[in-house]
């Protein structure tokens, strides 16, 4: 029987060929030594031309390609089409309203791209991911899931001829590790890449390395008009192409609020200028009106000031990342009224707010900063660039002409940073570093990321897997580290799972694990403050947050037992739960079983107790303990000479424990611990074996043990654990 020929492998998607090449090269060394297997041949050709049937299957799907001829993407077709041609990089820029996201890939698709491989095209929110894949779907006349489609965690919207295939940006990421060639596609778009997440930043240096391996896959990364040349450095003077954005004139104007010396009288400050700046463009204007706030608070408080400012005729509608789907797709639907969108900086690049004529922007956002001097992650809220502050006025004159009013004086701006500070200066890199170790890309120290990171932050990367037990004193990966790193969860949860397994609370941890890694379920409405906590505090535990997050559990699984699917979210609904959140948090517990299920582990099947729990948890959060200080009840001494307060939302507030533990400690106005649990300090002891410290006094004889003993004290970053203990000193100094 003949064996498939180069033909018919070049029939083949690019994901197989090499697979199903290297099984034709063993048959063919079968055939010449006379033992060839007449049904594994039949086999490899009936994979051959199922793979080729696909490549085919592709070219079928019929759909309307045009390009809107309002937008400046549709003038430049010819010149986009040619460079990405003759170039294995491009890098296009384009203002916001440009028409790059949407018009790109079907620009590609005109190429012939997304035949043998996909066009990849990746976004940092999955927001944008979903509702970019149904515009490009519904303007090439196809139904979502066909010929586009999009893949975000734990949903899959695609089929195998899908050709234009939207994602996260870790969700490539977390592709690389099966795929390390990506030889599913053919062409990628990284979209939104002045963004530069960490994500982006990985992605970017990783196909830096890729592409002379791959001299058949195209790259194009696209960009607002914030430093586009970095890019095209980094990729070897690849070229760049600039396209416009808006067709309307904006005016600016610039009005601060009035100076006001509290935060709370600040707060006021900024409101009332919202409101003056929106009563100020409907006598102007009835059009639509973005406005950019800081975060969910902030929108949440800006909407209940807008209700009680009894704006007629107006719909005001949210707008940040944690929407649900279908409270996002509210503001794609015209409701007849004037629109008020409140949004966080989520509508800055990654979603274009249709029908805006205005823009009302504080200035603003919550950003994620790792402090290397407290060894923590703030979250405090910061000034944006200027470049930030352009592209939010870029989100209006696309329709019209339009007005940006800004809440900040016009030296304010010109005193601001020119771009927005990568992410990679501003977060701890532990995961990335294991991340990097199983994708086997090498140490991080020696990787082309296009802003090399700073040694202290890689030095603190390394203290806590060491912390973690993730690596050795010389920074090699230990078994735990190589198990740290096919969890998809931070290290320190990880670490918990994996602790959790030998100690036989599997169970727990899963679920506690799992809503670690969720934003919390638990909702809290402006004007429902009190209702929304007395439906909370039925699952509350004022010892530990931890097993309050177990009760939560227990109920919703009974009730999911019992419910039709609309009568849970109902029951959610009622309870001031989120049950797009909690059906997250069900889908992360499902998926982190399944993955130590992988690693050989099993669920306990008797309920742990309180200390194996927590002690499990202690395992991931050894630096994140706290003594109460004698001097101050609301104040805990914490690792490293640090001092952090509990978080009042936290069910073990009121009690106060000597001893605490936290999820995490995040600096906003002050320095806060969220996820708090009380333990012990013998079990920290127990944990923190490798990291503790021991001193001891001047041996002395002791006469009723009659041998020489002394007194231990023991402390763990910087917090005494065992104050004086009494020891034999034989063990210490046997030579005494």
């Amino acid at each position: 029987m003949k064996l498939p020929d180069q033909k018919q492998f070049n029939a083949c998607l690019l994901t197989d060929r090499y697979r199903l090449r290297r099984r034709s090269h063993a048959l063919q060394k079968l055939q010449q030594s006379g033992s060839l297997d007449s049904d594994a041949v039949l086999k490899l050709t009936k994979e051959v031309n199922a793979s080729a049937a696909i490549a085919s299957q592709r070219l079928q799907t019929e759909f309307d390609l045009n390009y809107p001829a309002d937008l400046p993407v549709a003038q430049r077709v010819d010149e986009i089409s040619k460079t990405i041609r003759e170039n294995q990089v491009t890098i296009l820029c384009g203002e916001t309203g440009s028409g790059k996201s949407t018009q790109l890939p079907k620009i590609c698709l005109e190429l012939g791209y997304g035949h043998y491989g996909r066009i990849g095209h990746t976004q940092p929110r999955r927001i944008a991911a979903r509702s970019l894949a149904s515009r490009i779907a519904s303007e090439l006349n196809t139904e979502s899931g066909q010929l586009v489609g999009y893949r975000v965690r734990f949903k899959d919207h695609l089929q195998t001829h899908t050709r234009i295939k939207l994602m996260t940006d870790g969700i490539l990421l977390a592709e690389i590790q099966q795929d390390p060639w990506l030889n599913q596609y053919d062409l990628l778009i990284i979209d939104e890449a002045h963004e530069r997440t960490l994500n982006i930043d990985f992605l970017l240096g990783y196909l830096k390395r890729l592409l002379p391996k791959r001299p058949d896959l195209k790259l194009i990364i696209t960009s607002a008009t914030i430093d586009p040349e970095r890019f095209s450095e980094h990729f070897d003077q690849a070229p760049i192409i600039m396209v416009s954005g808006r067709t309307w004139p904006v005016e600016v104007r610039y009005q601060p609020p009035e100076e006001e010396q509290g935060t709370a009288e600040r707060d006021e400050g900024v409101q009332q200028a919202i409101v003056d700046a929106l009563d100020e463009l409907a006598c102007e204007d009835r059009g639509d009106v973005l406005v950019f706030l800081s975060g969910e608070r902030e929108i949440r408080e800006t909407a209940e000031t807008l209700r009680k400012h009894h704006m007629d005729n107006t719909q005001v509608l949210p707008l940040y990342a944690r929407l649900s789907p279908a409270e996002q797709s509210k503001i794609f639907n015209p409701s007849g009224l004037r629109r008020i969108i409140l949004s966080t900086n989520v509508a800055e690049t990654s979603l274009t707010v249709p029908g805006i004529r205005h823009v009302v922007d504080t200035g603003f956002a919550r950003i994620s900063r790792y402090s290397h001097r407290s060894k923590v992650q703030r979250l405090p809220v910061e000034r944006v660039s200027q470049a930030s502050a352009n592209q939010r006025k870029g989100r209006c004159g696309r329709v019209a002409e339009g007005i940006c009013i800004r809440l900040y004086s016009e030296d304010d701006f010109e005193s601001r940073r020119e771009f927005t500070e990568p992410e990679i200066p501003r977060t701890n890199l532990a995961s990335v570093i294991l991340q990097m170790q199983l994708m086997g890309v090498g140490k991080i120290e020696g990787f082309p990321f296009i802003d090399a990171p700073d040694n202290r932050l890689i030095k603190d990367g390394y203290l806590v897997l060491s912390e973690l037990g993730a690596v050795t004193p010389d920074r090699k990966v230990t078994r735990i580290g190589k198990q740290l790193a096919r969890l998809p969860v931070d290290p320190r949860i990880g670490r918990m799972l994996l602790e959790a397994a030998h100690t036989h609370c599997l169970n727990e941890l899963l679920v506690i694990a799992a809503a670690l890694s969720v934003q919390d379920p638990r909702m809290r409405p402006l004007e429902k403050q009190q209702a929304s906590d007395e439906a909370h505090a039925l699952f509350q535990d004022e010892l530990s947050d931890y097993m309050a997050i177990l009760n939560l559990w227990r109920h919703l699984e009974e009730q999911k037992r019992h419910l039709s699917r609309r009568k849970f979210n109902n029951h959610c609904r009622d309870r001031y739960l989120s049950s797009t959140r909690v059906q997250e948090w069900f889908d992360i517990h499902h998926q982190l079983r399944g993955q130590m299920h992988e690693m050989s582990y099993k669920e306990n099947m008797a309920e742990a107790g309180y200390e194996e729990i927590h002690k499990a948890i202690l395992s991931g959060l050894l630096s994140h303990i706290g003594f109460r200080h004698s001097g101050k009840e609301m104040d805990y001494l914490g690792a490293r000479n640090s001092r952090f307060h509990l978080f009042p939302g936290s069910g073990v507030f009121k009690k106060r424990p000597k001893w605490v533990v936290a999820a995490e400690l995040v600096e906003t106005t002050r320095l806060y611990a969220r996820g708090v649990a009380s333990v012990e300090p013998q079990w920290i002891e127990s944990m923190a074996g490798h990291l503790l410290k021991r001193s001891y006094s001047e041996p002395h004889w002791q006469k009723k043990r009659g041998q020489v003993g002394t007194y231990e004290k023991v402390t763990l970053y910087g917090l005494t654990l065992v104050q004086r203990r009494r020891i034999n000193y034989g063990p210490i100094d046997p030579d005494l």
